[in-house]
């Protein structure tokens, strides 16, 4: 055996004895890989903590499992069709005639038909029983809630209260809360993950909303429509406790002080980027109704909306 022949010997022995390493390095990327595809289902629409997002989460179950029936099949039946019909097979004939074959063209498109019907069944159902404004069944009075979507921030206003606050609110757990929501200038989206149902925020419109947080716990919501350059940042807490939490809570935002009046929220409505929390004891001139209906100017200038 000449030289180079000893050294390509040696190389491949190196890399055979680098396999093992090797094959391990991959089980742990492996293991790694599947650790992260499994946390990012926490603390989004597959972690409710609401009866409205675990309701959405049954339907987004039985819509993947009505899809897998076809998409399994499709798939092992195309990797069959591939092994059988190979070149070395001499038992595979040659079949033309079954391109045109009814049998096969009825189970082919009927399938198919199928899914689209229960697919679109239980979005027909779905959709009516977690109807937005529909109420929520439930023995306590629902808590009002008013949201304004601003550039780039969210205000909350407890009507009832008499407070306010910016970027963040506070409920208590398991009762009921109904949302009205409008916009100042823009169309938006209030989006809660682990509470569910997406809903639009329009100027000069109301729409409304019925949620419940069930478990007590701190809750990210979301901007889900695009707004402008301060979109990334429109983001606001959920805060769910008990009754006794949020009525101290209340006393506590009394006490801070601060009034939600007419050129407070001017200032407010002025485009701001990554706006913190703020919290108003008070609110003399509730200022939802003049933005629903479209009374309040919200007309910036290329300068003051960057």
């Amino acid at each position: 055996m000449n030289t180079p022949d000893i050294g390509v010997g040696k190389a491949m022995l190196r890399e055979l004895r680098a396999l093992p390493q090797t094959a391990g390095w991959m089980r742990i990327l492996s293991g790694l890989c599947g650790c992260m595809v499994l946390a990012s289902c926490g603390e989004g629409v597959l972690d409710p903590r609401g009866p409205v997002g675990g309701a959405e989460r049954v339907i987004l179950y039985n819509a993947t499992a009505v899809m897998l029936t076809v998409g399994i099949p499709v798939i092992l039946l195309t990797l069959l069709a591939a092994w059988w019909f190979r070149a070395s097979n001499r038992r595979a004939k040659f079949r033309p005639e079954l391109v045109y074959a009814g049998r096969i063209e009825l189970i082919v498109w009927s399938i198919p038909a199928l899914v689209i019907l229960f697919l679109g069944g239980m979005a027909w159902i779905g959709a009516h029983d977690l109807d937005p404004p529909k109420q929520l069944e439930a023995s306590t009075t629902p808590l009002e809630i008013e949201v304004v979507s601003l550039d780039w921030r969210w205000l909350f206003i407890y009507p009832t209260e008499h407070i306010a606050t910016i970027n963040h609110f506070v409920v208590p757990a398991g009762v009921p809360v109904h949302f009205r929501l409008t916009s100042t200038s823009v169309m938006n989206s209030f989006f809660i993950p682990q509470i569910g149902s997406q809903i639009y925020t329009m100027p000069g419109m109301t729409t409304q909303l019925n949620l419940q947080v069930d478990k007590p716990g701190r809750y990210e919501g979301i901007s889900a429509q695009f707004s402008g350059p301060g979109f990334s940042d429109m983001r606001f807490a959920v805060t769910a406790g008990s009754t006794e939490e949020f009525e101290r809570w209340l006393v506590e935002v009394r006490e801070c002080g601060g009034a939600l009046d007419g050129p407070t929220f001017a200032q407010l409505a002025r485009p701001t980027k990554a706006g913190g929390e703020l919290t108003y004891g008070a609110v003399p001139e509730d200022p939802f109704d003049a933005v629903a209906h479209g009374r309040v100017s919200t007309h910036w200038s290329s300068t003051e909306a960057l």
